[in-house]
């Protein structure tokens, strides 16, 4: 996660492979053309969203998961789709931004609600862990599974704390690999089902889905606005506002808060378990190797978002009914945000993530108080929210690795109930703190 070698030259023709840009884009076209499906389950509604299909379609084409598919698609091409789901949630995320501005009112007075939602992860620890150490015998990797959605700046603190191959060290690991096969499936799939329940205030779902990470955020308040239309408005700017702030804040609430309280948590669970030994090492070996990735210069990383541009517009345009030559300024305009947002982080000393920067130059751009504004929204009202994410789970499918395979095959049951134990405790507790406070 730590390596900052730069990508080989000799290796930047394989960003631009023709065939796993192409099979995207054939793949995020079907899966629009499909649309989204609605199913009544009882105490709600299933919403099945274009994501679904595109992330299923490219993971059966998934070398690394279906090995017969290497004559589709070879692995050494198929492994720089990682490269790609990071760059294509960019646009995205400008896109959420740009619809924070027209709400900026409504969003500070909800002001106390966005800040202390995310005091909600301690849910994670409360929901998971029990059923982490009672049901399935973890050990110590418990407390790095269900401490918070693992996500990167989760799994740094695990790393400089414990170290990535300690236990809390496999367990983090092993529900971040969780979260990128399933995460943004599955917050789409509980997140429609709450909503159409009418049980909570919907900023308080979009609120509860800014957990800080983009493509389970996007996938969320994607579903969230499929089954409250008329606030899409407002679940797009609170959700993009909250995901922020969990930029900001999220860290050290999981240093300050969650992890320590997981940790006590741990330590009164565990004196429930049969044959009880805390110093015992890890009882659940995900057989977890972290594979060192290199990163990609701005130049290399600016030069394939301007090719997952294209791939976006020509998913808007089967999604949206807007063709790509009508919907090109606002792609523009999206596009320039993540080059601003991209520079700053090169140049800004601070470790924030470019899509953190991404957002608020979206932001501001959107602002009544900016002279374009109203221009930009006009224009970038042409691209489609859900549009814009099909691509990225097109591209989630096939990064998935073979390590990723296979700790799903070793250890998948459990640290799968694990996981979305863990994904349903975030939601469920930033949602009900929210809740109470708007």
């Amino acid at each position: 996660m730590n390596n900052t070698t730069i990508l080989s030259s000799t290796m930047t023709k394989h960003l631009f492979d023709w065939k796993l840009h192409l099979l995207v884009i054939i793949t995020s076209l079907f899966a629009e053309w499909i649309g989204i499906i609605k199913i009544p389950i009882g105490i709600g509604t299933l919403v099945l969203l274009p994501l679904l299909y595109a992330f299923i379609f490219t993971l059966l084409l998934n070398p690394n998961v279906i090995p017969s598919m290497k004559a589709v698609i070879s692995k050494d091409r198929a492994k720089f789709a990682s490269y790609a789901v990071l760059l294509s949630i960019m646009p995205f995320i400008a896109k959420f931004g740009v619809g924070v501005g027209p709400k900026v009112e409504e969003i500070i007075a909800a002001g106390p609600a966005l800040l202390l939602q995310e005091l909600g992860n301690v849910m994670t620890a409360l929901i998971a862990l029990p059923v982490a150490v009672l049901v399935f015998g973890m050990g110590r990797e418990a407390i790095g599974a269900t401490h918070s959605i693992a996500r990167e700046p989760n799994i740094a603190l695990i790393a400089d704390k414990y170290g990535l191959q300690s236990a809390e060290g496999i367990g983090v690991m092993g529900v971040y690999v969780m979260g990128t096969l399933f995460g943004a499936i599955y917050f789409s799939l509980m997140a429609g089902i709450i909503a159409s329940m009418d049980i909570m205030d919907i900023r308080a779902l979009a609120m509860a889905c800014g957990i800080g990470s983009g493509s389970m955020m996007g996938a969320c308040s994607a579903a969230l606005a499929e089954t409250v239309p008329a606030q899409a408005e407002t679940i797009t700017a609170f959700a993009a506002t909250s995901n922020l702030l969990t930029y900001a804040t999220g860290l050290f609430v999981s240093l300050f808060v969650a992890l320590p309280f997981t940790e006590f948590l741990y330590k009164v669970i565990n004196k429930f378990k049969k044959n009880n030994d805390i110093s015992t090492a890890t009882q659940t070996d995900f057989g977890l190797k972290v594979p060192e990735q290199s990163i990609l210069s701005v130049k290399q990383s600016l030069s394939l978002l301007a090719v997952i541009c294209i791939v976006l517009l020509l998913s808007n345009w089967v999604g949206q009914g807007v063709d790509p030559i009508s919907a090109l300024p606002a792609m523009l305009i999206l596009f320039a945000c993540c080059i601003v947002g991209v520079l700053l982080k090169e140049v800004i000393p601070v470790n924030v993530p470019a899509i953190a920067w991404i957002s608020i130059v979206a932001i501001l751009i959107s602002l009544p108080q900016f002279p374009l504004s109203e221009y930009v929204l006009v224009e970038t009202e042409k691209l489609g929210v859900l549009q814009l994410i099909t691509p990225v789970l097109a591209y989630a499918g096939f990064a998935i690795s073979q390590m990723e395979v296979t700790l799903f095959k070793k250890s998948g049951f459990k640290i799968a109930v694990v996981a979305l134990l863990t994904f349903t405790g975030t939601f469920l507790g930033s949602a009900m703190i929210a809740q109470a406070m708007l």
